[in-house]
């Protein structure tokens, strides 16, 4: 019996047309996409959206966050979308980006747990945690970096001891073309390492080196078609080669290289004398280790430190490349700054966050250089914690947030300039104006916990280097603002020539 049934079966199989086949996939697959949850009738209205896939194919993969602003002039400040099986909404203008982060923030405070995040970070670390998880890590690291000189003279004198550093790597260029990016990574790196592993690392530090381009590897291959496509199909994407298995094993490196710190601080750590955030950290395991529901472990702190190492490296550094890259392409704004720097403090003193009120041009250059480079520009995503109501659609608990930096700051009913690089945008009467309209760290509960150690960097790192060097492009070459997209937005490999000033 079983043999005939065998042999119908076989027969049947050889029989079959291919195209039948696929035909019946197809109606099966499109079935299965009709029945699966439907989006509410009161979901804000947006593009066609695709079996399976959504609208994930509208937006393009080189520039996305400018392709996606048309859906805004189609369907207005907020539209509806989905990525794969997630309902997602882009929300753009001041009013309902406050209204969401601000005034109804306890619906809006959760990140959305991607399967590449997931698989990475589980639902541990700062940036991409919840609940509980996230107010104890949050809580402990503001804490702990208060403690190791957030906002004080001492972080602050780090700050310029590493733009001394930096000033002379640069000038060992001899005013020749060379490529900035490392170096600039490496010094911005250094402080947040001081703070976290309490050490600083040589420009020459070959393995700190690797880890830098580790870091800025992942920081590409985490927006790659293949990683996305991982957090529509992960069950079919985690037997597939490709760009995203690359992701994940760099990323386990770079765990690797937090893991090995620790185990190195562990062989010297007096809980007396905490020296980092490490120390602090395992104090505090120490405190909870008979705390079942604790987030506080040794794993969570491998996340935590990661997200420092990542979140305080690339967004910094990746703003001031841009900022050298703005002065080079603006001669004349670069003129001014320099003005502004002979004037207030010279050539020998160095540039303190005590004189950055004296220098309001020098300030509107750094926040336009925020403005322009618009390195996260769809924000960090959030998530509807509860069914919620927002400008009259109804969005479901489980809806993808964000939030649309790009448009928010090349608004031109806000800048009298949106798309040119101009300081006067932070200027009223010669005085450096702060503008409501301008969230490049976001807002809110989840407003960028290192925003006034990114301020300070920012500036003091800044002026340093125009206080030292003019930049300019290259003889014969010439420097554009093309874009690299990643998990930020940086600018493509290009070459300057830093001349030392006179």
């Amino acid at each position: 019996m079983l043999r005939a049934m065998g042999s119908l079966v076989a027969t049947f199989w050889r029989e079959i047309h291919p195209r039948t086949l696929l035909l019946g996939a197809i109606v099966f697959l499109l079935l299965a996409n009709f029945f699966r949850r439907r989006l509410p009738k009161n979901f804000p209205p947006g593009p066609l959206r695709l079996p399976f896939i959504g609208s994930f194919f509208y937006f393009g993969f080189k520039q996305p966050h400018l392709t996606i602003q048309k859906y805004v002039k189609k369907y207005g400040n907020i539209f509806g979308m989905e990525f794969g099986i997630w309902p997602a909404v882009l929300i753009s203008g001041l009013p309902l980006i406050k209204e969401a982060l601000v005034h109804q923030d306890q619906n809006f405070v959760d990140r959305p747990t991607l399967p590449v995040r997931e698989r990475i970070f589980k639902k541990n670390g700062l940036v991409m945690s919840n609940g509980q998880i996230w107010k104890e890590q949050r809580r402990f690291a503001l804490t702990t970096l208060r403690n190791f000189g957030l906002g004080k003279k001492s972080l602050e004198e780090r700050i310029q001891e590493e733009a001394y550093h930096l000033s002379l790597a640069i000038e060992e260029e001899n005013g020749q073309p060379f490529d900035p990016h490392f170096k600039i990574n490496n010094a911005v790196s250094n402080i947040i390492c001081s703070i976290t592993f309490g050490e600083r690392f040589e420009y020459e530090d070959d393995q700190f080196q690797e880890m830098l381009r580790l870091l800025d590897e992942l920081i590409h291959l985490e927006m790659s078609v293949c990683a996305q496509l991982y957090n529509f199909f992960p069950w079919i994407m985690k037997f597939i080669p490709g760009p995203h298995q690359a992701l994940f094993f760099k990323w386990e490196k770079l765990k690797l290289f937090i893991s090995h710190v620790i185990e190195n601080h562990k062989r010297n750590w007096n809980p007396a004398e905490p020296r980092d955030f490490i120390d602090a950290y395992l104090n505090e395991i120490q405190k909870h280790k008979n705390n079942a529901t604790s987030s506080i472990h040794e794993e969570n702190l491998i996340f935590c430190a990661l997200d420092l190492f990542l979140a305080g490296t690339e967004t910094t550094s990746t703003t001031l490349r841009w900022g050298l890259l703005y002065m080079a392409l603006n001669p004349e704004i670069q003129e001014k700054v320099h003005t502004e720097i002979d004037r207030v403090i010279g050539h020998s003193q160095q540039p303190s966050i005590a004189v950055r009120e004296l220098m309001p041009y020098t300030n509107a250059v750094v926040h336009e250089v925020l403005r322009m480079g618009n390195i996260i520009p769809l924000n960090v995503p959030r998530e509807v914690t509860v069914d919620t109501t927002l400008a009259g659609y109804h969005l479901p608990k489980g809806t993808l947030v964000m939030t649309n930096l790009t448009a928010l700051h090349r608004d031109p009913a806000e800048w009298a300039t949106p798309d040119t690089f101009n300081p006067e945008h932070f200027l009223e009467n010669g005085q450096f104006k702060k503008r409501e309209g301008f969230l490049p760290f976001s807002v809110g509960k989840r407003a960028c916990l290192g925003e006034q150690l990114a301020k300070s960097e920012l500036f003091i790192f800044f002026t340093s280097l125009l206080q030292k060097f003019t930049f300019k492009p290259p003889d014969n070459e010439e420097l554009s603002l093309e874009f690299r997209l990643g998990l930020t937005i940086s600018p493509v490999s290009h070459r300057l020539c830093a001349v030392p000033r006179a």
